[in-house]
């Protein structure tokens, strides 16, 4: 068994978040939109994941719906939401998939004008489940090269999002990562010594959330009005905050919570966790760099 399913158990440990915050709140908006699947980006099939159409099928040729569903979050949904945190000169971090940031340059630098973390996202948004480990470490190497020439810097935080069972193991080997996001495993960050690999060095885990996470408005199971998604980021929020010594992620998409009733949902939270005082929000890098700090492996 090379699973942790202990953790902290009944004793997390005390952050210490700045200024005794009681919750580190962390916003991530993920760049994907022009790197999904597409024949024209030499894949077998159009995409079928994370948009309005639930249950959408893969075409062996051009979805043109399903590509205006992805390019609303470039085109516009983007837009929205930096409107929304920079009026409110709120951090944030960026899941960039490169070859979906190379497309959009202006995206780019409003992110860096903005002093938001970019972090990398891969290379393309596809599901490495079956991709060959070569071609898998290959990918990570490109999409690093990539985002260094597309910001002006290597990132430092990782997350693949659809991965395969070496992905971990990969970015660890990778050597250059602060932290690794693609863990849904706990409320705090925690230090991975199981994919540490052939360096042997533990990787920070810095884990993210798919129910805090406007994916759910695309989902079966999910959210169908706005109030319910405000409903649910405040009620974790309220819990987090009266628990003390947690942190909170939430996962927002241009082409999702960029549309506009839903955008309000996310101005009002976001309005609700800056009134309580007690919020600590911060990029995913500064939650890593705090963790180390206080917390070292």
């Amino acid at each position: 068994m090379t699973r942790n399913l202990a953790g902290y158990g009944a004793s997390p440990p005390d952050p210490r978040w700045p200024g005794g915050a009681r919750v580190a709140v962390q916003f991530v908006i993920n760049y994907e939109e022009g790197a999904e699947n597409s024949v024209l980006n030499g894949d077998r099939g159009s995409e079928a994941f994370l948009s309005e159409m639930v249950g959408a099928a893969s075409h062996p040729a051009r979805a043109m719906a399903m590509e205006s569903l992805y390019e609303y979050g470039s085109r516009a949904g983007f837009w929205r939401l930096h409107r929304i945190f920079t009026e409110r000169q709120a951090p944030v971090t960026v899941f960039g998939v490169a070859k979906a940031m190379e497309m959009n340059p202006e995206a780019v630098a409003a992110m860096r004008a903005a002093d938001w973390e970019i972090a990398s996202h891969g290379l393309r948004w596809i599901d490495y489940q079956y991709v060959p480990e070569e071609v898998e470490r290959a990918h990570i190497a490109e999409a690093i090269a990539l985002h260094e020439r597309l910001t002006g810097q290597r990132p430092l935080g990782w997350y693949q999002g659809r991965t395969s069972p070496n992905t971990a193991r990969l970015a660890a080997e990778e050597g250059g990562f602060v932290y690794d996001a693609d863990s849904y495993a706990d409320d705090l960050p925690y230090w991975d010594r199981q994919h540490a690999g052939e360096t042997g060095r533990p990787q920070l885990i810095v884990p993210y959330t798919l129910d805090v996470n406007d994916m759910k408005f695309v989902a079966l199971n999910g959210f169908t009005a706005p109030d319910q998604f405000f409903a649910y980021l405040r009620d974790t929020f309220d819990q987090l905050r009266a628990e003390g010594g947690r942190m909170m992620s939430v996962g927002l998409h241009g082409r999702i919570a960029g549309k506009p009733a839903r955008a309000a949902a996310v101005a009002r939270f976001l309005d609700h966790v800056i009134a309580s005082g007690d919020a600590w929000i911060a990029r995913r890098i500064d939650i890593a760099r705090h963790w180390m700090e206080f917390h070292p492996a």
